[in-house]
């Protein structure tokens, strides 16, 4: 398997992790665990595999939101559940979700099955040095489920690339808020509006960047990226697949197609029940 072929297989199957963020069915559970509504449930279900983190913490890791957005939550979050009763309410809400949307026959299908047991193969090959979100996630008993070991394994995956992804925009002399400019900009991912807002960014602080970006000739007068800018972003994220190829490379060409093949049947079934809501991501998914 080409390398870049393994970016493209991961990034088709992300929403198998992502609907997680959107599920009515995971603040439901999450406050019914104790938290508060709201931004609680996204930063401290999502952080909680790394047990009872600072708000530093949260915010060096999930990279681009505001310091300010993150510590609302954490760390009031851990004094009213523990990460361990946040671990068991989120696979509680993921179980309630995929059932509503993919429903049960599917969920006890061979086909998921087959599927979990290959995602937890690739998970399990994850190496974790300098990999603080997924080392946590691996720190994570696996559930019994097939339908929750696949999308724990997918987690795993998908926190796996982000780790390795953020070192690449350091790298890249990109602060967190820069590199959510230049995702939107480039016409993929969140709309620039609701990046904004989701991750707590200021409209004074969001234009200051992007003027920045400006006088680095990353973005033109107009927003847009500009060949310079194209070229630090095909550079950021072939530099991210290559560092996230490992597990899916230890499947080998059959197991990742397969994978791929059993993933990508599940993802247009959820994008059909409408995992994702309107107004949020530019372009199809």
């Amino acid at each position: 398997m080409d390398i870049r072929d393994t970016g493209r297989l991961a990034r088709s199957l992300e929403a198998l992790h992502s609907m997680t963020y959107f599920a009515p069915e995971t603040e439901e559970s999450l406050t019914a665990a104790g938290l508060e509504p709201g931004r609680m449930s996204y930063f401290a279900g999502r952080a909680a595999p790394m047990g009872a983190v600072g708000a530093g913490v949260v915010t060096a890791t999930f990279f681009n939101f505001s310091p300010t957005l993150v510590a609302r939550s954490i760390p009031a979050a851990w004094a009213l559940a523990s990460p361990e009763a946040l671990v068991q309410a989120r696979f509680a809400a993921v179980d309630a979700a995929l059932r509503r949307m993919l429903g049960d026959t599917v969920v006890a299908s061979p086909e998921v099955a087959e599927a979990a047991g290959l995602a937890r193969r690739a998970a399990q090959a994850c190496s974790v040095e300098g990999r603080p979100l997924a080392a946590g996630h691996l720190d994570v008993a696996w559930p019994d489920e097939p339908h929750l070991v696949l999308w724990h394994g997918m987690s795993v995956l998908r926190e796996h690339r982000g780790d390795g992804h953020v070192a690449m925009l350091l790298g890249a002399g990109l602060s967190g808020l820069e590199a959510l400019i230049c995702h939107t900009a480039s016409g993929r991912g969140f709309v620039p509006e609701f990046a904004r807002r989701s991750r707590g960014w200021s409209t004074e602080q969001w234009d200051a960047a992007v003027a920045g970006l400006v006088e680095r000739g990353v973005l033109g007068a107009d927003g847009a990226l500009t060949d310079a800018g194209a070229a630090l972003r095909k550079d950021v994220e072939d530099d991210t697949t290559r560092l996230g190829a490992g597990p899916w490379l230890h499947l080998g060409d059959e197991g990742a197609a397969r994978l791929g093949d059993l993933g990508g049947v599940l993802v247009r079934a959820l994008l059909a029940a409408g995992c994702f809501p309107d107004g949020v991501f530019a372009g199809a998914r």
